[in-house]
């Protein structure tokens, strides 16, 4: 903390400004021991206070500063580092904090991270299934897991490619032993992607919205119980519900919670085969198989495997 304390007091003295060394210590450490923000992101913070209050433009203190590395997501290991991300956004889910704008999931060839967009970045929503290229974001490390933070640093742009997104897929087998609320027959924002809530989208406001499919799953193997995200196709593939009957059965009934009832009948109490890549506590599900019972030699036998991983 002393060593960019001094470093942000030298450079604001090469401008000819006078700060107090104490003053920006005390600054550092309030952000980074009370309020836990990453060292990076307080200095930052911290310098973008003093710009303003002395009125000196960014661009004079950052002058032959070195740009943000392009880092592939498999690298991405020391907190606080800002650096730029080439990435498909694999996920978006749903949320309520009013500080944040998005939050998600990002992939590349290496792998997958979660990103939090917070309301003060400044560019616009990402979109599910687009590529991007992300300048000036920064790794957190929360609870042994990192993470990207965007902020009002950072920037975004839109790329016409697509990303094969490496993951490392498991296995669970276990019974479904619920359906969970958010599932069956659901509205998107035409815009961000989001699952509308009441017809509004957290962004976007009163929006008219794309129908979809979509299961939250908790599968159980008696030892364990997953979470787990089965998207439309195979939702489909599973019930036998088209998006195109799922919505008739809506209409008859008046009631798009008819969709979610029909789904717990065909499905819960039963076994399956679910393959597909763990992100936070979610199994996002790339395939589902159904079986008659779990054979114990096989549990065992993926438990230790898990845990071992």
């Amino acid at each position: 903390m002393k060593e960019i304390s001094q470093e942000i007091h030298r450079k604001f003295q090469e401008l000819g400004v006078e700060i107090s060394l104490e003053d920006i210590e005390d600054r550092l450490d309030k952000m980074v021991s009370k309020f836990k923000v990453p060292k990076e992101e307080a200095r930052r913070s911290v310098v973008n206070y003093f710009l303003k209050e002395h009125n000196i433009p960014k661009n004079q203190f950052y002058a032959g500063q070195s740009e943000s590395p392009l880092m592939k997501i498999s690298e991405l290991n020391v907190d606080g580092k800002w650096v730029n991300i080439k990435g498909k956004v694999v996920q978006l889910w749903e949320n309520t904090h009013e500080s944040i704008s998005q939050v998600g999931l990002i992939g590349d060839e290496t792998g997958t991270i979660k990103f939090t967009k917070w309301g003060s970045a400044e560019f616009p929503e990402v979109v599910e299934g687009q590529t991007y290229y992300f300048k000036n974001v920064v790794v957190n490390e929360w609870n042994g897991k990192f993470q990207l933070n965007m902020n009002k640093s950072s920037s975004v742009e839109q790329l016409d490619e697509d990303i094969t997104v490496g993951t490392s897929t498991i296995t669970f087998i276990g019974a479904l032993v619920d359906i969970q609320s958010g599932s069956g027959l659901i509205k998107r924002c035409p815009q961000c992607n989001r699952a509308l809530t009441k017809g509004a989208c957290m962004e976007h406001g009163k929006v008219d919205g794309v129908y979809d499919l979509r299961i939250k799953a908790v599968l159980d193997d008696g030892v364990t119980a997953q979470d787990a995200i089965i998207k439309r196709d195979l939702a489909e593939e599973m019930t036998g519900l088209t998006l195109e009957s799922a919505i008739s059965l809506a209409a008859d009934a008046l009631d798009q919670g008819v969709v979610l009832e029909e789904m717990k009948k065909l499905l819960v109490g039963k076994y399956y085969t679910a393959t597909g890549s763990r992100v936070e506590r979610y199994l996002l599900v790339d395939s589902m198989a159904p079986r008659s019972t779990i054979d114990t030699q096989e549990l065992d036998e993926l438990i230790a495997a898990s845990e071992v991983v």
